[in-house]
């Protein structure tokens, strides 16, 4: 083995153990916005606030292993975003839950716009494709749930749930991902 597929591998177990995370905790969060989240106000906003302040702690973490915050712009951008949203939502759910939905759907926009940025910045890390496309799509969300926090309806959690899905089922595909890789890459080697 090369000097130059240690870090390789090293980066790629780093990257699937951190999507796994991300997957298992937003999981874990729309299992508990389904059940207790939808019955127990207090507890959906309890959940409301800590899904942005998750984030912003994940891509904290994120960026640390990756060389820091000066050498990865979106995630530390996206970290300080997050933690303004949590603010954010935390204020604006003394107004009401339509607000609390803009203020997602303006941060979705925006954290899928930076995660699109970051998957296209670790394409050769391999299995970004999925970070790209849950990116875009987050950013398309985003903007459907300003729209819908402007109409008349009153959204609830579960208007927010199955984006936190879908962003727990791209997280699962890129990590799964990349450990049949290196898998392969392993099972290649021994067989040369």
């Amino acid at each position: 083995m090369t000097s130059v597929q240690q870090p390789d591998r090293a980066a790629a177990r780093r990257l699937s153990s951190y999507y796994f995370l991300r997957a298992a905790v937003s999981a874990g969060w729309v299992a508990a916005a389904l059940t207790v989240g939808k019955t127990m106000p207090p507890a959906a906003a309890v959940l409301l606030v800590a899904y942005p302040a998750w984030d912003a702690v994940a891509n904290l973490l994120d960026a640390r292993r990756s060389g820091g915050l000066t050498a990865n712009p979106p995630q530390a951008l996206n970290a300080a975003a997050s933690t303004v949203v949590a603010l954010a939502v935390a204020l604006a759910l003394g107004w009401s839950l339509n607000a609390v939905l803009a203020v997602f759907g303006v941060w979705a926009v925006l954290s899928g716009l930076l995660q699109l940025a970051t998957g296209i910045r670790r394409w050769s890390a391999g299995a970004q494709w999925a970070m790209v496309l849950s990116g875009a799509q987050s950013a398309l969300a985003g903007g459907f749930f300003v729209k819908l926090a402007a109409g008349a309806a009153i959204p609830g959690i579960a208007d927010i749930a199955p984006y936190a899905a879908f962003g727990a089922f791209y997280f699962l595909i890129s990590a799964v991902w990349l450990r049949v890789a290196l898998f392969r890459k392993t099972s290649a080697e021994r067989l040369a």
